[in-house]
């Protein structure tokens, strides 16, 4: 591999990160809402899950004693 300068080597980042598209506000405030949305469903479903579970071994433990 050939070794840059520092010059080149920011030269080369700069380059690089004029090709980056970045999203628009609109796009960044739905993505954030969407994250907060299904973060919810996914809370609400794994403590349903858990309440569940926890139902079944606590019937399971009280027929054992």
């Amino acid at each position: 591999m050939a070794k840059t300068n520092p010059g080149e080597f920011f030269r080369q980042v700069r380059t690089e990160v004029a090709k980056v598209v970045w999203p628009t506000r609109q796009e960044t405030v739905q993505t954030a809402i969407m994250v907060l949305i299904m973060t919810s469903i996914l809370a609400i479903f794994f403590t349903s899950v858990d309440a569940i579970f926890n139902g079944i071994v606590g019937f399971l433990l009280s027929l054992a004693s």
